[in-house]
Formats: structure tokens, C-alpha cells, sequence
């Protein structure tokens, strides 16, 4: 055997074995494996994609805002501040709103009563939770027993009740209006609120959620309280 030969077969030799190494590490070391099944894969997917698509939609409702803006206010300068600031106390929650939604009662559970077990309120994480899920699937405005649900809202236990806006839930049906895009959407929001996990939740403590089928006309009263507002200062 000549001297090129040995080399080549020694080359050989080294390349193989750092394969074989390389493969052997990489079957020593696997990598870590997602251990959720399909159905909480598929439902984390679906959020994205409702939350993918609600960004969009706001960029272009913002987008389309802007162009008017500076559409108009090449013709009327007063008229589209006017129209600008109506719009925006129409986002923080400041005027009544008519439109298509669901109306949503709690009640006590009829067996929970006649057994004796008393339910004062709502557990306020547990109403946190529904509206988050509402909002989730296309719900705009929402009041609470007439109570404006706004960003600033606060909902808490206060000795034992809970209360929106400073006011107590003791007394039920607790009732919740909301009001979509659109009547298709009302529709839709209230097909996928019937496979709710949320609902299963308050009938552990002994409340029954009930959906209206969804109505063209709803109202939502506007937030009748001072909205405060913090940490802004008036530019020059």
C-alpha cells in the first residue's frame, strides 16, 4: 500500500468516526419534545390567530381613522376635531352604544337553594375571566348590571362582595349586555360560548350562566363616572 493510499484511507477513517460521534450525541441528547396533546396545541393556535387578526384589524381601522383625518382637516379643521374627540369618547366608553349582541344572565343554581346553600355574589376572577373570554371572541362594549365596563374598570372583593365600578353584585340575576362588530358576529361569538369551559366554572359554585340567542337592537349605557387620567401633562 503507497503513501497517498494510507493517507486517503486514514482520512476516511477520521471522517467516519466523527460521524458516528456526532450521530451518537445526537441520540444521547434528544431534543426536549412538547407534551401538550392536540387539543391544547389546536386552542393556543386559534388564540394566536384571533389575537394575529384583531392587531390587524385595529391597524387598519387606525389606518383608515388617519387618512380621514387628514382628509378632512385639509377642509375643516374644527369639523374633523369634533368628529375626532366624539370618536374617542365613543372608545373610552363615555356614550351609550346600540348595536347587535347577547345578553347574558347568572342565577343561582335552583338544587344549590334548596338545599340551603346561600349565594351572595359573584367571584369577581370568575367575572374577570367570562369577559376575557367575550372580548376574546369579538365582544366590543359589555355592561354589567348597567355597570360600563371600560379599561380603567376595576373589579374586586370587597368584604365579601364583589363590585364593578365601586357597585355591588349582592343581588342576582347578574346581567351582562354586549355588543359585537355586527350581527354575524354576535352569532358567531354566541355559538362558541356554548362550548365555554367558564360557564362549567361558575356552576361549581353553584351559578347558572344563561346566553340569550343573539338580538339585532342591545343597549349599553356609557360610563357615567369621571374617567381620571394620569401622568399627562399639556403639549406646547
Amino acid at each position: 500500500m503507497n503513501h497517498k493510499v494510507k493517507i486517503s484511507f486514514t482520512v476516511i477513517t477520521i471522517i467516519i468516526g466523527f460521524m458516528l460521534a456526532i450521530q451518537f450525541q445526537t441520540i444521547k441528547t434528544p431534543k426536549n419534545r412538547d407534551t401538550r396533546d392536540i387539543w391544547e396545541l389546536r386552542d393556543a393556535l386559534i388564540k394566536e390567530q384571533k389575537l394575529h387578526s384583531t392587531l390587524l384589524n385595529e391597524i387598519r381601522s387606525n389606518e383608515e381613522k388617519l387618512e380621514k383625518y387628514q382628509t378632512k382637516i385639509k377642509d375643516s379643521k374644527e369639523t374633523a376635531l369634533k368628529e375626532t374627540l366624539q370618536e374617542l369618547k365613543t372608545e373610552a366608553g363615555e356614550t351609550e352604544v346600540t348595536g347587535p349582541g347577547v345578553v347574558i344572565s347568572i342565577v343561582p343554581v335552583t338544587e344549590a337553594e334548596l338545599m340551603g346553600e346561600k349565594v351572595s355574589t359573584v367571584s369577581p376572577d370568575l367575572l374577570k375571566k367570562l369577559m376575557n373570554e367575550l372580548n376574546m371572541y369579538g365582544a366590543k362594549d359589555i355592561s354589567v348590571n348597567s355597570e360600563r365596563i371600560i379599561n380603567t374598570t376595576v373589579i374586586r372583593d370587597i368584604n365579601g362582595v364583589t363590585k364593578v365600578n365601586g357597585h355591588s353584585l349582592n343581588r342576582f340575576p347578574v346581567e351582562l349586555k354586549l355588543i359585537t362588530q355586527d350581527y354575524h358576529s354576535a352569532e358567531k361569538l354566541y355559538n362558541q360560548m356554548q362550548f365555554s369551559s367558564t360557564i362549567d366554572e361558575f356552576f361549581v359554585d353553584n351559578l347558572k350562566v344563561s346566553l340569550s340567542k343573539p338580538k339585532k337592537v342591545i343597549h349599553v349605557p356609557a360610563y357615567e363616572n369621571s374617567i381620571k387620567i394620569r401622568d399627562l401633562q399639556l403639549a406646547k
